[in-house]
């Protein structure tokens, strides 16, 4: 007769307490997650230390997260989740590979009150001495039919070079390298940067010392964030790389596609910047196979 180290009718009955009022998607996501995270803890045969180690490095995250950083959702990043979760949602969406523009993490530091700005507008107010500047333009298409979205937003954001979003550096001035913009009669937008730089994660919380922990770098590699929206088309977040950057293949939260690797070129006769990059966005209307 098999005998059981620990009680074998626990999880059964935690996933059995949910009441008939409960919907079929939410008890399918949470016989999931108790049926994993119970044979997590038995498996590893899990400590009250380790369990309470792991509480507290989650009320951290909530204690350091705001409406400028989301903390837990750098916890997230640094063990893949947030990707992976891209990844499945992009499949789901069952889009082919060199279809619309793939997806992209959204990362901690997106802020939900960027201003708006005119499109050839710098959105680079504090200009750093080791920046490159760089001019990006480009179409929001319709990725069937190919026509132009006029009025889609084009939001952005970067770090500077310095590897910091302007809101965790008080040098910066507010929403710098930040901004959002609507295409033209043509479906164009267009603004100066920077060349993205890489940088490191922030180590001052959990996502931080869990890096460490792991004995893993913090570095990202160049990016530029896009959310891109127009009626009735799925909404784009994404980001795009530097070709020339060293981190794209162990990026510290697995975001690289290939597809979204891009290539900064020289840009001729604008005084304001002397590289460019032309990135057109491809979205797909809502209800399309």
């Amino acid at each position: 007769m098999a005998t059981h180290r620990f009680d074998p009718k626990f999880t059964d009955n935690v996933i059995n307490a949910m009441g008939p009022k409960t919907s079929p998607r939410m008890r399918q996501l949470m016989t999931g997650l108790i049926k994993h995270v119970h044979d997590f803890a038995r498996e590893n045969e899990l400590t009250v230390d380790e369990w309470m180690a792991g509480v507290k490095m989650l009320n951290w995250a909530g204690q350091m997260s705001d409406d400028k950083r989301n903390e837990g959702q750098l916890v997230c990043d640094v063990i893949g989740l947030e990707s992976l979760v891209d990844e499945i949602t992009f499949t789901l969406a069952d889009e082919a590979k060199d279809a619309p523009t793939a997806t992209a993490i959204l990362g901690p530091f997106f802020r939900a009150d960027t201003p708006w700005r005119e499109n050839g507008e710098d959105i680079v107010k504090t200009k750093p001495g080791d920046g490159e500047m760089a001019y990006m333009h480009g179409q929001v298409v319709d990725f069937t039919s190919k026509k132009p979205l006029v009025g889609a937003t084009v939001e952005v954001w970067q770090a500077s070079t310095n590897g910091l979003y302007e809101q965790q550096d008080s040098e910066q001035e507010e929403f710098n390298l930040r901004g959002k913009f609507r295409t033209d009669e043509q479906g164009r937008y267009g603004f100066y940067c920077l060349r993205p730089t890489p940088y490191p994660v922030p180590d001052d919380g959990p996502a931080g010392k869990l890096l460490e922990l792991m004995d893993r770098h913090p570095f990202r590699p160049a990016h530029i964030h896009i959310i891109a929206t127009y009626s009735g088309y799925r909404p784009l977040t994404t980001q795009i790389f530097d070709r020339r950057d060293t981190y794209l293949d162990n990026d510290s939260v697995f975001a690289v596609k290939d597809s979204l690797v891009v290539d900064f070129v020289p840009r001729t006769g604008d005084p304001q910047a002397a590289l460019e990059l032309e990135y057109d966005v491809k979205l797909v209307a809502n209800g399309s196979a």
